[in-house]
């Protein structure tokens, strides 16, 4: 059984580390999405689809690893490696939405007025700070760092928001300029809710307790209604 027990932490160990490479990934795509709005990008884009091909790589690993490892692991370690695998989903698919995004950008960026194209890098800024943020959180179970980033979910919805304003409110004369950047904003608000999506998993990692199945009180956000939901559950384990 020590024979068993070693190897499914080794294989747990090597699972969660790339986990951790795919984060890092996903960063790096991101901000080569970024820059493909500021400067001439075919090289920056090629890039990023180098990177989304190395996210599908680590995608299939994972996947082909994960159910010898599950075997051979306790409870708590198991939800460990779930939380790898769905974590990875997400990720991944942040590969993609960046790679949408730069194959669009480096087609019309000299059309995107330069209002419209700031926002949609601080959109980026903030999407990167969403990822590195939740690989710390992911690696050092930090659950309150993990709160922190669905919160800052809200930043991307708000600077999306702004787009969709500007062009819904506003007579452009050029309706596919509109088109591409509220598609550009659309794209890297998508992201955003997957990065939100991992720090969902960390938190469900940590306390093994999920925060999609929760039923919202009036007045209340998601993530009040979540700690309230830690405090109960804690208050029954310890009769206090």
């Amino acid at each position: 059984m020590a024979g068993y027990a070693t190897e499914g932490n080794e294989s747990r160990r090597k699972i969660a580390e790339l986990a951790l490479e795919a984060y890092l990934l996903a960063r790096s795509a991101v901000v080569g999405a970024a820059e493909t709005l500021i400067c001439d990008g075919a090289e920056t884009s090629a890039a990023v689809d180098a990177v989304e091909q190395r996210l599908d790589v680590i995608d299939r690993t994972i996947d082909e690893r994960v159910a010898d490892a599950i075997s051979n692991v306790g409870p708590d370690e198991a939800r460990d490696l779930l939380a790898c695998v769905k974590a990875m989903v997400d990720l991944e698919r942040i590969g993609d939405l960046s790679q949408s995004f730069a194959s669009r950008s480096l087609a019309v960026r000299d059309r995107i007025a330069t209002e419209d194209k700031n926002i949609l890098l601080k959109m980026c800024v903030a999407l990167d700070l969403m990822l590195r943020d939740g690989a710390e959180a992911f690696a050092t179970r930090n659950l309150e760092m993990a709160l922190e980033i669905i919160r800052a979910d809200a930043e991307l919805d708000r600077l999306r928001n702004l787009i969709v304003f500007r062009h819904t409110e506003r007579i452009y004369s050029d309706a596919r300029e509109s088109f591409h950047v509220l598609a550009l904003a659309q794209t890297l608000e998508r992201a955003g809710d997957h990065a939100k999506n991992v720090a969902e998993e960390v938190c469900h990692m940590v306390s093994g307790q999920t925060l999609r199945h929760l039923v919202r009180k009036k007045g209340a956000s998601l993530e009040q209604m979540y700690l309230e939901h830690l405090f109960e559950q804690h208050a029954i384990r310890t009769g206090k």
